[in-house]
């Protein structure tokens, strides 16, 4: 029987949802819940994605 990733909430409003998921093979994922719209990221990009959004906080 597969196991199921561990999730945990990063932030949330009510339209939007940012969440991490420990997958069973040892992989993190992170995930961005944009209205009808899930983009996905493994750690790298991830991290790039964090860096252009303190960019576009400038």
């Amino acid at each position: 029987m597969p196991q199921e990733p561990r999730t945990e909430t990063i932030a949330e409003t009510e339209n939007y949802l940012a969440w991490r998921a420990e997958e069973p093979d040892g992989e993190t994922t992170y995930h961005l819940e944009l209205n009808n719209i899930t983009v996905h990221f493994f750690e790298e990009e991830w991290q790039e994605f964090l860096n252009l959004a303190r960019q576009l906080l400038g």
